[in-house]
C-alpha cells in the first residue's frame, strides 16, 4: 500500500484538489484522508468533461467515486457538509465519507464569533467559525463528530458553548439570524448522521491495509498560513505542514510516503497579511473561474510573482518532520502566465523557461516536476529529474 501527501507550499489555493484528483485517476483503489483544517477548505476539480466542484466537507477524490476519511484534526460543520452533500447529489454523485468520532463540530456559535472578532481584528479568516472551533475545543466546551448521534448530548453541550461564549463578551444569541442558523444546525445534526460512516480512528487503520492501494493525505491552505511556521497574526488555527500527516501514519503504522508540494505558478494569497513581491507587475490572465472570489471577511484575492525565497522557507519548515521522504514538484496554473515564469530570489526577479528551471533554484532534491496548463488535473504532464535520495 503507497502512501501519499499534498502540501500547499503558498499561502493556499495552490491546486490541492486537482492534484488530489490527478493521483486518484493514478491509484487503482484509493482513500483520500483530510488530515487538516476543515470545513474552510475549497478544493476545486474540474473533470475531463468539464463537470466542476468545490470540495469543502469531502475529499476531492469524491467525483471518481473515491472514498474519504475525515480525520479527527478536521472540524466537522453540519450545515456545510449537508449543503455539499446534497450539491453532490444534485451533480449524481453519493459520496462515501468515513468520518473519525472525534473530529470537531462548528456551530454556529463558533461561526458567528468568529466573524464578530474578525470584523475587528482582520486576521484575514474566512468567517467559517473554523478557528473558533479548534479554539473552543482546546477548552471543556467539546462538541465531537460522535455527539451528534445523540440529540440529548448535542442539546446539552450546546447550552455549555452558549454560556461559554456569554463569558466571552458575546451577546447576539437572541438576533434573528443567529436564531435561524441555530435552527439550520440542529437539523443538520439530525439530517447528516445518516450520510456518513463514523469510525475509530484505531479500528479503522486497523481494517485499511485490505481495501486500498493508496492512501492520498490531501492537505489544507499552505504552509505559509501554518499556526507555528506563518506570519502571525495572519496565520490559521491548524498545522498546514506534514505534521498531522506523519502523525497518523506513525501511530497506525502506515508506510512512509511521498510527498507533492504544489504551487501556483505565481503566488495568491486570499486575506490580510504579508505577501512578498506585490510590488512588481505580474503579467497572467486569471482564471475567470477562480474559486476564490471576493467576500467581506477576506475582501479580494491577490497575486503576485514567486518568491523563490519563500518556497525554500516552506520547504524548510517542512522538513522536520518530512526528512528524507522522496518529494515532488507541481507546479499549477501555467496555462494563465502572459510569458515566461518569474520568480525573485533574493529579491532580484528573473525569467525561467520552464518549471524545471525552478528546480534547479529550490533547496531539496524532487523526484519529479508536474505541470498544470488546464484546470482538469487529468491533463497534468510529470517530468522526471535525478534524485538523489537523502538530499
Amino acid at each position: 500500500m503507497k502512501t501519499k501527501i499534498i502540501l500547499g507550499l503558498g499561502y493556499g489555493d495552490e491546486g490541492k484538489g486537482l492534484t488530489t484528483d490527478f493521483l486518484c485517476s493514478q491509484s487503482e483503489q484509493p482513500l483520500v484522508i483530510r488530515f487538516s483544517g476543515g470545513h474552510q477548505a475549497g478544493h476545486t476539480v474540474v473533470t475531463g468533461s468539464g463537470e466542476r466542484h468545490v470540495f469543502s466537507s469531502f475529499g476531492a477524490g469524491s467525483l471518481r467515486g473515491v472514498p474519504s476519511y475525515w480525520s479527527s484534526f478536521c472540524t466537522l460543520s453540519p450545515i456545510n457538509y449537508l449543503n455539499e452533500w446534497l450539491a453532490l447529489r444534485a451533480l449524481g454523485h453519493t459520496p462515501t465519507l468515513f468520518v473519525d468520532a472525534l473530529a470537531p463540530v462548528t456551530t454556529p456559535y463558533d461561526v458567528f464569533f468568529n466573524r464578530h472578532t474578525e470584523k475587528k481584528n482582520q486576521h484575514g479568516s474566512c468567517g467559517l467559525g473554523f478557528g473558533a472551533t479548534i479554539a473552543r475545543q482546546l477548552t471543556p466546551y467539546k462538541l465531537y463528530a460522535q455527539d451528534l448521534r445523540y440529540p440529548m448530548v448535542v442539546e446539552q453541550k450546546l447550552k455549555a458553548i452558549a454560556q461559554h461564549y456569554r463569558d466571552l463578551g458575546q451577546d447576539y444569541f437572541t438576533d434573528d439570524a443567529f436564531l435561524a442558523q441555530l435552527e439550520l444546525f440542529q437539523q443538520a445534526a439530525t439530517d447528516i448522521t445518516d450520510t456518513f460512516t463514523l469510525v475509530q480512528e484505531k479500528t479503522f487503520f486497523g481494517d485499511i491495509k485490505e481495501h486500498y492501494s493508496d492512501l492520498i493525505f490531501e492537505g489544507s491552505q499552505g504552509i505559509l498560513l501554518d499556526m507555528d511556521f506563518g506570519f502571525f497574526p495572519n496565520v490559521t488555527h491548524a498545522s498546514t505542514t506534514s505534521r498531522n500527516a506523519f502523525s497518523l501514519i506513525n501511530r497506525n503504522r502506515l508506510s512512509m510516503p511521498e510527498i507533492f508540494y504544489i504551487t501556483r505558478a505565481y503566488q495568491t494569497r486570499h486575506g490580510n497579511g504579508f505577501l512578498s513581491n506585490e510590488q512588481f507587475p505580474l503579467h497572467y490572465a486569471p482564471n475567470p473561474k477562480e474559486t476564490n472570489q471576493y467576500n467581506p471577511w477576506q475582501g479580494h484575492q491577490r497575486c503576485s510573482i514567486l518568491d523563490l525565497d519563500m518556497i525554500n522557507y516552506a520547504l524548510a519548515c517542512d522538513g522536520n518532520f518530512s526528512g528524507t521522504t522522496k518529494k515532488h514538484l507541481v507546479v499549477t496554473c501555467l496555462d494563465q502566465l502572459e510569458g515566461p515564469i518569474q520568480a525573485s530570489k533574493d529579491g532580484i526577479i528573473q525569467h525561467f523557461a520552464s518549471s524545471m528551471d525552478l528546480v534547479e533554484n529550490l533547496n531539496i532534491s524532487f523526484a519529479s516536476v508536474l505541470e498544470s496548463w488546464s484546470e482538469c488535473g487529468a491533463k497534468m504532464r510529470t517530468h522526471r529529474v535525478a534524485y538523489s535520495p537523502g538530499e
